[in-house]
């Protein structure tokens, strides 16, 4: 299982404390991305440079969340201009990732190691209402699919602030949040998605965004909260709350676009459901997937009988029909490393329960490990 990383305190004592823990993850975390930005032409000073860029727009959005940041980067004795590039990774990532190697990127790869860094699409959700549910909770479940060699920066981050609220994340680390849950019983998921539109305009970084998310009190609120907000990449939230109300929060650099659910399961994968964004939609390099594993995910749960106990999702997250392009990804190895997706891990959150079950590898090939809110993680 993913090593857990507690805070508490103020802002830059929580992030003192994740950076401190989560030192030699934090390290990894820089080993990829310096690799991944190099492939598509992007030295690591000047991914450092691309993430100041968003140190005031952060520190406007939420003091504290840039006071985190800084705390995490004197933690772990790094540069916090270092942090806010893997806090803006998406942002600093072309529209066309993945595609094909930046020419420049040997030349970039053999600069970052002289630095001393070494060299080195998304995900399928599903929502599905109490109503649903034979738990007769609501239950959120992804599967999170990146660069498997990042599997080895992740931790799980329980915060819990002054004011007594808490939420657990699983998230790479460096990072504040991705896929998590509070305990007002609201939580979220990440696909990322790419418009034509991405990068013509600084915003609010995703992962960002994610962070300000957990601490919204249901869907209604992060809708109110996110509607307010300006974005400079693409991506889409799906979010539920424990009342049982869920939606695919996509937004870009046009706008938000809120997709409800309905009576049956939400699911989405890495492109625009909103018909006005779907306009603007990035071309979909085919190793993403994402048309067939939606329409794979969808005819899964639309042909599922009775109601969704976690075990009906898990199930549904391993399942490896169409080979290395399914909903449970194992890597391609004629693909190249930089691009070479895979499954790094899944989850299956019982918002009713503030529970997450955590696959810790491809989850075709481990067993989910159940955690909660406010236990220790089992070894």
């Amino acid at each position: 299982m993913f090593p857990l990383i507690e805070v508490s305190g103020s802002a830059r004592e929580r992030g003192q404390q994740y950076g401190l823990k989560a030192k030699s993850r934090i390290e990894r975390s820089i080993t990829t991305y310096a690799r991944l930005f190099a492939y598509c032409g992007i030295s690591w000073q000047g991914a450092q440079r691309a993430g100041a860029g968003y140190r005031d727009l952060i520190g406007d959005l939420d003091p504290a969340l840039l006071a985190e940041i800084d705390g995490i980067a004197a933690g772990a004795g790094r540069h916090a201009d270092e942090i806010l590039a893997l806090n803006a990774r998406t942002e600093i990532l072309p529209p066309n990732y993945p595609g094909n190697a930046h020419p420049d990127q040997a030349r970039i790869a053999a600069a970052n190691a002289q630095l001393g860094v070494a060299d080195w699409g998304e995900c399928t959700s599903i929502a599905v209402k109490p109503a649903q549910s034979a738990t007769a909770t609501t239950l959120l479940a992804q599967n999170w699919d990146w660069l498997g060699a990042q599997r080895a920066a992740l931790v799980l981050l329980r915060v819990r602030d002054a004011g007594g609220a808490s939420f657990i994340t699983l998230t790479e680390a460096g990072m504040l949040a991705k896929i998590g849950l509070n305990s007002r019983g609201f939580g979220v998921c990440l696909n990322i998605l790419r418009s034509t539109d991405d990068g013509e305009h600084a915003g609010v970084p995703v992962h960002i965004l994610l962070r300000a998310l957990l601490a919204r009190h249901s869907v209604a609120d992060a809708v109110t909260f996110a509607s307010k907000l300006t974005f400079g990449a693409s991506s889409n939230v799906l979010c539920a709350d424990a009342s049982g109300d869920t939606a695919a929060l996509e937004f870009s650099p046009r706008g938000l676009e809120v997709i409800r659910g309905t009576n049956t399961a939400l699911c989405h994968t890495n492109h625009f459901l909103a018909p006005l964004a779907a306009k603007h939609q990035a071309s979909l390099a085919p190793s993403l997937s994402t048309v067939p594993r939606l329409a794979r995910v969808t005819a899964l749960t639309g042909a599922h009988s009775g109601k969704y106990a976690v075990a009906d999702l898990e199930r549904m997250l391993r399942d490896e029909s169409a080979g290395f392009l399914s909903i449970c990804r194992r890597p391609d190895p004629s693909i190249a490393p930089e691009i070479r997706l895979e499954t790094v891990a899944a989850v299956v959150m019982d918002l009713g329960e503030r529970m997450m079950h955590i696959a810790p590898d491809i989850p075709s090939t481990v067993e989910f490990v159940p955690v909660a809110l406010s236990e220790t993680v089992p070894a």
